[in-house]
């Protein structure tokens, strides 16, 4: 359903991702874990069809996203790390506007329901969102995704300005996507939640992959090991 073929991307002579190649399948969950500059980001803009790969391939159930980027958007629900919301409109009215313009029609109800599910307090769904912590907007962004019902679902730190509790609904809700047969990308530096919420975790050091893993085979603490021995090496 993703794929990442052969893939490198450049800025000013300077190579961001290097001859990546990685699959995911729908019902998987793909952990992209790096430290900050690793490459991440370019990665899912490339395949957000923002960014055009210097060599390569980025696709979406066979649809190449740098040469028709708008038909592989329509099967994408995108999280980014900071969510973008209209600070006039409450909760609701952003979840309405956005579930419109991806051509979702739902009842005043199945909102409220949606942005429960995805953990925003029920008090908050009819406040303005200029007035939410980052932590709101960001459970208001995963409901717009959430929503969508899409095939694809592309994750940029996903779980920045969750609680604990919230990272944990968030983690739930991804893998009940996964098993709706959802194909999953989440790229984040959060060792502890990739192990938690992924099925698959590739290692990502200055825009090379150095390293893929089913997460059955390693707990949490061999994984931050071997994470550390990779960026100190």
């Amino acid at each position: 359903m993703i794929k990442i073929e052969n893939t490198s991307k450049s800025y000013n002579g300077k190579n961001a991702v290097t001859d990546l190649s990685l699959a995911v399948k729908e019902g998987e969950i793909y952990g992209l874990l790096g430290p900050n500059g690793a490459g991440k980001s370019t990665t899912l803009n490339m395949l957000l069809g923002f960014l055009k790969p210097d060599t390569g391939t980025t696709s979406l159930n066979n649809i190449d996203t740098s040469t028709d980027a708008k038909k592989a958007r329509e099967m994408i629900g995108y999280i980014p790390e900071n969510v973008n919301l209209y600070p006039y409109l409450t909760g609701i009215e952003n979840l309405y506007y956005f579930c419109k313009l991806a051509g979702k029609e739902y009842h005043q109800t199945e909102l409220s329901d949606i942005l429960s599910e995805c953990g925003l307090q029920k008090e908050a769904h009819h406040k303005k969102t200029g007035a939410y912590s980052k932590g709101m907007r960001q459970k208001v962004g995963i409901a717009i995704a959430y929503a969508k019902k899409a095939k694809v679902y592309l994750l940029d730190e996903p779980a920045s300005g969750l609680d604990p509790m919230a990272s944990n609904e968030l983690s739930a809700l991804l893998k009940k996507l996964a098993d709706e047969g959802a194909a999953i990308l989440m790229a984040s530096h959060d060792i502890f939640r990739v192990r938690e919420t992924c099925s698959r975790i590739g290692i990502l050091k200055n825009g090379i992959l150095v390293k893929e893993m089913e997460t059955a085979g390693i707990t949490a603490s061999e994984l931050e090991k071997m994470y550390l021995d990779y960026m100190q090496s």
